[in-house]
């Protein structure tokens, strides 16, 4: 029997009411159970859960949540199932339920909705860690969705190896924080100072809150880390440079041509790296973002680059890890649609 945790259902604060009466379902779901029980059938199924790509499983417990709180007679059922942030193959089983099929046909939509959502947030955060190791993911993408989805979605990138997540939302089903840096709206607050705006950040936030200031408000990355290190001394811990892809750093103005000039690019690390070292600030760290992926991580990496850290954000939102739910047995006997039949899993796990 594994040792691993799985989280309380009470977490995810499902609206319990509303998914036992079919608001957030596929109508014909919610049809098919009312003529089950018009009708005074309640035939024993056994319903198989896979997908059909390779990925990093999330958004299971949060399944199971749903059977647990929102089904009728729970009891009755008998389900079993891999765990967050397992590693599975196409066409695995990665969730199976047994039992009266009107016990829960109404929430086929629901667990298949935060399985692919949370999977395809997983996948995408474990693909972008393994490309950065050893060095430390962020998880910045809130700006690019809607708020609802952040709880689940930052416990995915927890679990798939994210070193934090950028809202306390984010963080809560583990119960931790969310982290960040000087952003650049607080820079214009102070007229464009980015000494004085991380200054006051240090006034006001803890110690315990590790400071790291955005270094391209006036697209001078080198020299505004200098002046940031200067100010702030060992209080500092690192720069981050967000450069934009349509600009480029005063850095590099005079060595163009031979290299993409734009944004964040190895180049102007490698400038501010130099200029922080010169400066006598060799352990001030590197934080990247803007516009990162899995593919530009992997060519920082294996430029070297000396980047400490990547922070990434909408693309950890792209790509489709679909599930599907089939009936696969029939009071114990096989009864799958053409081209479907009973996956068995020994990987799977008994819920209690």
């Amino acid at each position: 029997m594994s040792a691993r945790r799985r989280l309380d259902p009470e977490v995810f604060n499902l609206p319990v009411a509303k998914m036992r009466a079919g608001y957030y379902s596929d109508k014909y779901f919610v049809r098919a159970r009312e003529i089950l029980l018009a009708d005074n059938y309640r035939p024993r199924v056994t319903m198989q859960v896979f997908s059909k790509a390779r990925a990093f499983l999330g958004g299971i417990d949060e399944a199971i949540a749903i059977l647990r709180l929102c089904s009728f007679e729970w009891s009755d059922l008998t389900v079993q199932a891999l765990y967050d942030g397992d590693e599975i193959e196409p066409w695995e089983t990665v969730l199976l339920i047994e039992g009266p099929y009107d016990a829960f046909a109404h929430l086929e939509t629901l667990y298949l909705g935060v399985l692919s959502r949370r999977t395809r947030v997983g996948t995408n955060t474990r693909r972008v860690v393994e490309a950065a190791a050893p060095k430390d993911v962020m998880f910045f993408p809130a700006r690019h969705d809607h708020w609802l989805v952040q709880t689940g979605d930052g416990y995915a990138a927890h679990v798939a190896g994210a070193i934090g997540v950028s809202t306390d939302a984010q963080a809560s089903w583990w119960g931790s924080e969310g982290i960040g840096t000087v952003p650049h709206a607080l820079i214009a607050a102070y007229g464009g100072d980015s000494v004085a705006a991380t200054t006051k950040f240090a006034d006001y936030v803890g110690p315990s809150v590790r400071l790291i200031s955005l270094v391209d408000f006036h697209n001078d990355c080198v020299g505004t880390s200098i002046e940031v290190a200067r100010a702030l001394g060992s209080r500092l811990y690192a720069v981050r440079l967000d450069t934009s892809e349509f600009l480029v750093d005063r850095s590099l103005w005079d060595g163009m041509g031979s290299f993409k000039p734009t944004g964040v690019n190895p180049e102007l690390v490698r400038n501010v790296r130099r200029g922080l070292d010169g400066a006598g600030f060799p352990q001030v760290r590197i934080v990247v973002s803007g516009g990162f992926t899995v593919d530009k991580i992997r060519e920082f990496e294996k430029q070297r680059v000396p980047v400490d850290g990547y922070g990434v954000g909408s693309s950890l939102f792209e790509g489709k890890f679909d599930f599907t739910a089939d009936v696969v047995l029939l009071e114990g006997k096989p009864c799958a649609k053409a081209g479907r039949r009973y996956r068995p899993n020994p990987r799977l796990e008994m819920i209690e």
